[in-house]
């Protein structure tokens, strides 16, 4: 990958981005490609789940300045660029019945105005690569399941010179990749690497609450080893919602290099042609678009470039109102 291509990866939260190919965008970065990071809401209903910052007064207070600025601790590492589409954190819903969402929060906007926004942000920096979450959004949060409905939105009509001229000329992304967070297979392969190696695997009872469930296809491996340190330190620079001495870091960076030295994706739209048959995994997110990068710009900018491939299911987990 001689010549700079871009990569927008849209997150629901500030930290979402530190736990969900971070490595990755890392990697890209350092290779000489443009990361950009969009963050739908400023996570101002998140918990703060770190007990050293729990009763700290000063991040009651101000959490939503708090998190920007760890937000932007997490960019600086990581070595991506970073913008806020703006709107508010919807927080997650529980109880039996559920309340209803908050009035004015992201996950009940008009899909028509969050779209808008996002296509601001794609007309602008002109992503080929885009990546967020599955239909589902990766678990039922209602902020990242209207993450994927304003990205995929977002995505067709930033293509649609008719919508939104005024906001800056059609851009094709040539394609869309969902992220996978932890997969069973995953857990179980860490799990087994520390009961071999005579040490108390963190795992044991998570896998054994995991629900009966296939984990996602997975059709890109991203080799990003080198860039796992990155990864832990843009996570701990979310300081309120990560407990440096929590589960994650319970396992050796060195045996996460050695068992599973990638991250893993599932590619859902493609209008450049790509191999996935008998099983095939590509090893790059840029995969099959064209060098350099002007040659990939003119293609974006094709009008009526064919879908060649969609992989899009239905989801199966209902937006929490």
């Amino acid at each position: 990958m001689g010549e700079r291509l871009r990569l927008m990866a849209v997150h629901a939260h500030p930290d979402d981005e530190s736990s969900k190919g971070a490595a990755t965008m890392a990697r890209y970065s350092d290779e000489g490609h443009d990361v950009l990071v969009v963050t739908c809401t400023g996570g101002e209903r998140g918990d703060v789940l770190n007990p050293r910052l729990a009763d700290d007064p000063t991040v009651q207070r101000d959490i939503v300045e708090v998190r920007r600025g760890e937000m932007a601790k997490a960019a600086a590492i990581l070595g991506v660029k970073h913008t806020w589409l703006g709107f508010v954190d919807s927080g997650l819903p529980e109880g039996d019945p559920r309340p209803p969402l908050p009035e004015g929060c992201f996950a009940l906007q008009p899909l028509e105005d969050t779209t808008e926004a996002l296509v601001r942000e794609i007309r602008r920096f002109r992503p080929h690569v885009v990546l967020t979450y599955d239909e589902n959004g990766g678990y039922p949060h209602p902020d990242h399941i209207m993450t994927n409905r304003v990205t995929m939105s977002a995505i067709d009509a930033a293509a649609d010179p008719q919508r939104w001229p005024e906001i800056g000329g059609a851009w094709q992304v040539l394609k869309v990749y969902y992220s996978h967070g932890f997969t069973r297979t995953r857990l179980m392969a860490f799990h087994e690497a520390m009961v071999d190696r005579g040490l108390e695997s963190p795992f044991a009872d998570w896998l054994a609450r995991w629900e009966d469930r296939e984990d996602r296809a997975v059709t890109c491996r991203v080799e990003c080893a080198a860039y796992f340190d990155r990864r832990d330190e843009a996570l701990k620079a979310h300081a309120t919602q990560i407990d440096p001495d929590g589960q994650f870091f319970a396992l050796p960076r060195e045996i996460q290099a050695e068992v599973w030295p990638y991250e893993e994706y599932e590619l859902a739209l493609s209008w450049v042609p790509v191999d996935l048959a008998d099983g095939a995994v590509e090893s790059e997110l840029f995969a099959g678009i064209p060098e350099p990068g002007d040659q990939a710009d003119a293609l974006a900018t094709r009008p009526d470039l064919p879908l060649l491939v969609d992989r899009r299911i239905e989801p199966t987990v209902e937006m929490p109102r």
